[in-house]
């Protein structure tokens, strides 16, 4: 059973930048690939990025690209969202999630089998 908690949310105005982290227990962190989702009230939950287990391989949704970078230090148990360039329509509650060994698709949240309880992140105009 793994465990996620997530921290680093806040407010930023558009065109800051943050990083969020989420840090896991109770599994081999390291076998694991890791997902952020996001979602924004009266939105479905979406895919932001993913990082393979051996972080070789990254996946991002196309809103993000070039803005956001998923990166994981797995001494630390710690995937990180590093956020830049960041807009109005980035305000959601981020979740960050765990998927054992390789899967098929990073995109889908059924792919994942852990999940965090999610941290705010809100960019104001």
């Amino acid at each position: 059973q793994v465990q996620l908690v997530e921290s680093g949310g806040g407010l930023v105005q558009a065109g800051g930048s943050l990083r969020v982290s989420c840090e896991a227990s109770g599994g081999t962190y390291s076998m694991y690939t890791m997902g952020w989702f996001r979602q924004a009230p009266g939105k479905e939950r979406e895919f932001v990025a993913g990082i393979s287990w051996r972080g070789f391989i990254t996946d991002y949704t196309n809103s993000v690209k070039g803005r956001f970078t998923i990166s994981r230090d797995n001494a630390k148990n710690t995937v990180y969202l590093q956020m830049s360039s960041l807009k109005p329509e980035d305000t959601a509650v981020y979740y960050c999630a765990a998927a054992w060994g390789t899967i098929g698709t990073m995109t889908s949240p059924l792919s994942y089998a852990y999940w965090g309880q999610g941290t705010q992140v809100t960019v104001s105009s």
